[in-house]
């Protein structure tokens, strides 16, 4: 077999290849375990692989790729690094501001809503009652970008009188679990975290109980700038026509709903107003994060 013949052969394979599969990158940002998030997100992932396939007529694969933070999860849907992503609210707000025009795809359906809850938790045999009692006592915020974990959280201690310097002590811990890990070993007096992460601790053990629980609006899945518009659709379509549920339970969801930035307005109005949580902030309390 001749150089140039065997080079013209090496072409072809690879240009066959290039047209007879589809390959995307959905994207995560570890707010668990990343050996969790892939156990949880892999057979929705390869229920996409079917139905797009099926679709286009082509083989679909999607690699999934873990992010270590939650800044390095915006920026690689808002640079196009990655296909598709879940987002947590806050997140998405960020990643808009970032690219404009990215697109959602679909919002997650929680009971046929567009809500699930957040919780400050304490320990089940702690003396606190009310979001009051929290001043002088030490509290275990989330990720400083996580919607739950620092803006809802800090947005309800606010409308309860408390702000950052009424706490004897706070750190952002990262992850929901070890938000909520590090209250029932009595690390801190209170914590928060988002509900299906608590009851999760609860069920492995944990001595924990909420204090409060608040709104918190569902996780857009939101396609990069430039994914082309019948990739987007056939997602979409495949997404809210999902209801196994052996596929859906690693998110904990019912399925998926139609959704459109402004279900975001009031995580913007949290994040605007986050400011004033640290407006009489002493400096010698925060300790420095390491999450960001």
């Amino acid at each position: 077999m001749s150089k140039l013949f065997r080079l013209f052969f090496i072409f072809f394979i690879l240009t066959c290849n290039s047209h007879g599969e589809i390959k995307l990158t959905f994207g995560l940002y570890s707010a668990d375990k990343p050996t969790v998030m892939v156990t949880n997100f892999r057979p929705i992932l390869n229920h996409l692989e079917q139905r797009l396939s099926e679709h286009f007529s082509q083989d679909v694969h999607i690699r999934l790729q873990v992010f270590s933070t939650y800044k390095k999860g915006v920026e690689a849907i808002a640079s196009g690094e990655v296909d598709f992503t879940q987002l947590g609210p806050a997140s998405y707000v960020f990643a808009k501001i970032a690219e404009p025009a990215l697109q959602i795809i679909a919002m997650e359906n929680q009971n046929g809503q567009k809500i699930f809850k957040g919780v400050i938790c304490i320990r089940a045999d702690s003396s606190i009652t009310s979001i009051k009692d929290l001043k002088g006592k030490s509290f275990a915020f989330g990720n400083p970008r996580s919607t739950i974990g620092r803006y809802l959280s800090q947005n309800h201690m606010m409308s309860e009188g408390i702000y950052a310097s009424d706490l004897k002590e706070y750190d952002y811990l990262g992850r929901h679990d070890t938000v909520g890990t590090a209250v029932n070993a009595g690390d801190y007096d209170a914590g928060a975290l988002k509900e299906g992460t608590f009851k999760k601790l609860i069920a492995k053990g944990a001595k924990l109980k909420k204090l409060v629980e608040f709104n918190n609006v569902t996780k857009p899945w939101v396609a990069r700038k430039g994914l082309d518009g019948n990739l987007i659709d056939a997602i979409r379509e495949a997404l809210l026509n999902l209801t196994t549920v052996e596929i859906l339970q690693g998110i904990s969801k019912q399925g998926f709903l139609l959704g459109d930035d402004n279900d975001y307005e009031e995580t913007r109005r949290a994040i605007s107003l986050n400011k004033y949580f640290y407006i009489v902030r002493d400096e010698s309390r925060k300790k420095e994060n390491k999450n960001d």
